[in-house]
């Protein structure tokens, strides 16, 4: 099973007499007795992968199956915790408590398939992690190998139209967050993750050459995010130490602030319904195709591979290939 989440992982593994020391956990080779619930605490004591989600997503691969054996869980387990998954409302991340723990609150509409692929996907990347460490005994049968992928609807995009667009951003402005309005303008100008927005510096900033460098992508490669000029100028704003976060906690320096709830505020005021932070990111590659950005230009700026994830805006370029073939081809007769 291919699994990106299986990158990133640092390996400071000990073997003695049987045993591998990982982390804090001392696992037993080849038993195959382990509980998933260490080896789930043992996994994300060496991940080192970007993936700021799947602390969330085996958390609760712990609760559902964390009391069975590697040897004992198998594939019916995991595609009756998904069908439950499945009928139950989507959750969101908005922040943490006063005792510091995760704060989610229900979206009020199923998960979707892509959600639940990456959950099979998480899981996945456990037990192939544990093939690799020889952790599972050998001939142990992979529990996710039998399970198929839901098929995604990645065509249907949503961006922001021009009036909503003018809308969020007045809203973004009057925001009690002051740097609401900045993280709005890197969204939409930049096309650039949430994640990767929220891990920025100031020392990633160049405000001469007006760019900024991205160190830590979903796909790993390093990335260069053109500015503005009306960027620029908001960032001049706030400039601070080089090594402090751009979107820094208050309380927590040392972290992203989170966001959701003046996020959402605004979103409301903005009369924006249905549109997610990461839609900003759909909002820029549509208004790049609208005005005849190619589809490899488009997948440039957002730092896609795969030209076949960024024909999603194939339809909003139909302008400019017709200029194209009647530029090329119009003669013909």
């Amino acid at each position: 099973m291919n699994n990106t989440e299986t990158q990133g992982l640092n390996h400071p593994v000990h073997v003695i007499c049987g045993t591998a020391r990982i982390g804090s956990q001392d696992i037993a080779l080849r038993s195959g007795d382990v509980l998933i619930a260490t080896l789930v605490d043992a996994y994300m004591s060496v991940y080192k992968g970007k993936d700021q989600s799947i602390a969330q997503r085996m958390r609760w691969w712990q609760a559902k199956i964390g009391h069975h054996t590697l040897l004992s869980v198998d594939e019916d387990h995991i595609y009756f915790a998904l069908q439950e998954l499945s009928q139950q409302s989507a959750r969101y991340y908005c922040g943490k408590d006063a005792d510091g723990k995760p704060i989610y609150k229900s979206k009020k509409r199923p998960y979707t398939p892509a959600t639940l692929n990456r959950y099979v996907a998480s899981a996945g990347a456990l037990f192939t992690w544990c093939i690799r460490q020889r952790i599972s005994p050998k001939g142990w049968t992979h529990p996710c190998r039998g399970i198929e992928r839901r098929p995604e609807n990645n065509e249907i995009t949503r961006f922001l139209s021009t009036a909503e667009c003018e809308r969020l951003i007045a809203a973004c402005k009057a925001s009690t967050w002051p740097k609401l309005y900045l993280l709005l303008l890197l969204g939409i100008t930049t096309g650039a993750r949430r994640g990767e927005l929220e891990s920025l510096r100031w020392r990633d900033i160049d405000l001469e050459r007006q760019q900024a460098y991205v160190y830590a992508t979903k796909n790993g490669d390093k990335k260069v995010l053109p500015l503005t000029d009306v960027v620029v100028k908001e960032l001049s704003r706030f400039v601070e130490a080089p090594d402090r976060l751009i979107i820094a906690s208050v309380k927590c320096p040392s972290k992203p602030f989170s966001h959701e709830h003046v996020w959402h505020k605004a979103l409301k005021v903005a009369k924006v319904h249905k549109f997610r932070f990461h839609d900003l990111r759909h909002t820029c590659a549509s208004y790049l195709a609208q005005d005849g950005a190619t589809l490899l230009q488009i997948g440039d700026v957002l730092g896609q591979r795969q030209q076949q994830v960024t024909k999603r805006y194939s339809h909003l370029t139909t302008g400019h290939k017709t200029e194209l073939v009647n530029r090329v081809l119009g003669s013909i007769n």
